[in-house]
């Protein structure tokens, strides 16, 4: 079920994306646009994002050998760096706001409010599933190593964090480099 889940999601994205690549294109974002993204501070809360895979996967590991405890330790540190990215995307989006950067200033900000406020949302949907493990954890109710729950939510981070790589490359590395 969470294979047919991300499949639509990602189709989702891919549409989106192609949006944003066709608007960048045809009608051109202005160079000014671009000047209003901070990449260096998006890409340290990127790879915080980043390392929240590797944090989640050390968590699945001891969960499929049950070591229970390790997996309280690692869960909690994915949803810690997964709170502090999406703290850093909100951190960017109060300071958009302030220089007047809306979603409707114009296609662009547009295109990136829509982009990745989507993609922000599957953060929050992540994070929501992995505290709701973390709690089963805390109380005892999760120490079945059978279990495909954690899988199943794993398949559903990595794919965030695959996302975010697209979209992080597509909104922010590229047009730096055009630049």
């Amino acid at each position: 079920m969470m294979k047919l889940v991300i499949a639509t999601e990602s189709v989702l994205f891919i549409c989106i994306m192609i949006t944003y690549v066709y608007f960048a294109l045809s009608v051109g974002f202005t160079k000014q646009a671009n000047h209003y993204l901070d990449i260096k501070t998006t890409g340290l809360f990127s790879v915080l994002l980043f390392s929240s895979s590797f944090t989640l996967m050390q968590a699945e590991k001891n969960y499929a050998i049950g070591e229970i405890k390790k997996l309280k330790i690692w869960l909690a540190a994915t949803i810690f760096l997964g709170g502090v990215f999406l703290f850093g995307q909100l951190k960017e989006y109060a300071k958009l706001l302030t220089q007047n950067f809306s979603i409707s200033l114009d296609i662009f900000s547009t295109n990136f409010f829509t982009l990745t406020g989507l993609h922000a949302f599957h953060v929050i949907i992540g994070l929501i599933l992995l505290i709701i493990v973390l709690i089963l954890a805390l109380l005892g109710d999760f120490d079945r190593p059978n279990s495909t729950v954690l899988g199943s939510i794993g398949m559903y981070w990595h794919f965030v964090d695959i996302v975010w790589i697209l979209v992080f490359t597509l909104v922010y590395v590229v047009p730096y480099l055009l630049k």
